[in-house]
């Protein structure tokens, strides 16, 4: 009986924890909206309502097996005999579609639909879930060279900088947004909804407790409740200093308050704690999330320089500080054994080759069959018309 009630905790924890997780689908959603202009807002929220249906179907149909096979047929073993294997499924689906999210808002207002739904369906179905095998599943690698001992609790490796990674070779196929790089320099284009940027940022903050509260994988002990407790405050810490750092460095530079930069710092922070927020004190986020911060602040106009084209920051936000929260758990909780710098700069590296490389080649040969760039007559129109048929604001007059 007791057993059965510490199943039955544990299940209810988990299903909490992808509620939450889920609740970044419209804080992806809400951001990007408010950040690309009018003309393009009905497109951005179809690819996020799309991006979530079909990943999830892909990942529920084939990505969970790949991710966690025991075998070449059936339902894959649970990782956490604990909790119901129905209950870890979910939470998995709720994972898999961050990883397109973060890649779609980085190429919006110039990409088509169909050939982004086609990159889902190939991403949920083997690209992420072959992250997930090598890391957190089956581990197909074990025995090999490349085996990985990488420690990354909810995914700054395997879910931001996967993510990232795809963005990057993505841009690089896409292209910038008609009249973004001019020979006169880089052309500003303003966010059409602060509001909607706010909301959507603290939809994904408090959806970031459930992302790395949940992967504890047990609250049903005092052991378990003190680790989950630990991971939330660790997470909260860590945007918050990533905000409070961005917004000094802000106002020293232009003594202004930027809100979205301040919100991406904020974001920063919480991307880098994703790897180890178990493993820290309650003073160690302070200094990963202001690192992770000031990381955006200076990746942002880097790659600008670079001429990829990112509306949102994702590069900054999530490939970069993918990359620095991994790095982080070997700086700051590395034991000599199960966790080493060595480690987690392997994975890093893995994980980013397969990740790139994987994702290019993909993009490339759909980018050949069906082109992935909307022609510079409908950016110019705006892709509502031409992809969805309605606008969000029709009755406010757009800016080109």
């Amino acid at each position: 009986m007791e057993n059965e009630m510490l199943y039955i905790v544990d299940t209810l924890y988990v299903i909490f924890a992808l509620t939450l997780i889920i609740f970044m689908v419209p804080g992806f959603a809400m951001l990007e909206a408010g950040i690309v202009r009018t003309k393009n807002v009905s497109t951005v929220l179809m690819t996020n309502t799309m991006i979530y249906a079909i990943a999830s179907m892909c990942f529920l149909l084939i990505g969970y097996n790949v991710a966690f096979f025991s075998g070449l047929s059936g339902f894959g073993d649970s990782v956490n005999e604990g909790v119901s294997k129905y209950a870890v499924l979910l939470f998995q689906i709720a994972f898999v579609g961050k990883v397109i999210n973060i890649m779609s808002g980085g190429i919006s207002e110039r990409t088509r639909l169909i050939p982004l739904t086609l990159f889902t369906v190939i991403m949920a179905s083997v690209l992420y879930p072959m992250a997930v095998n090598w890391t957190w599943g089956a581990n197909m690698l074990e025995g090999t060279f490349l085996e990985l001992s990488m420690y990354d609790l909810a995914g700054s490796t395997v879910i931001h900088s996967t993510g990232g990674w795809a963005l990057l070779a993505a841009i690089m196929i896409i292209g910038a947004r008609k009249g973004r790089y001019t020979d006169h320099g880089i052309k500003v284009i303003p966010a059409s909804n602060i509001p909607l940027v706010t909301l959507g940022a603290f939809l994904l903050w408090i959806g970031w407790f459930g992302f790395n509260g949940g992967s504890v994988g047990s609250i049903a002990s005092k052991e378990g409740a003190d680790a989950v407790a630990l991971t939330i405050l660790n997470t909260n810490t860590a945007g918050l200093a990533g905000a409070i750092v961005v917004g000094i460095m802000m106002y020293i530079k232009y003594k202004k308050f930027d809100i979205t930069m301040i919100l991406n710092g904020a974001l920063g922070g919480l991307v880098a704690i994703t790897a180890g927020p178990d493993l820290y004190n309650i003073y160690q986020p302070i200094i990963i999330g202001a690192i992770g911060g000031a990381l955006v602040v200076f990746a942002v106009p880097f790659f600008d320089k670079l001429r990829l084209d990112d509306p949102v920051g994702a590069l900054s936000v999530h490939l970069v500080n993918g990359i620095w929260g991994t790095l982080a758990v070997g700086i700051f909780a590395s034991n000599g054994d199960d966790i080493t710098l060595l480690g987690q700069i392997k994975g890093i590296i893995v994980i980013g080759i397969f990740a790139f490389v994987s994702s290019y080649i993909v993009l490339y040969v759909i980018n050949k069959l069906m082109p992935l760039r909307a022609s510079d007559d409908v950016q110019t129109q705006g892709l509502d018309v031409d992809e969805c048929g309605l606008e969000s604001y029709p009755e406010f007059k757009r800016a080109y």
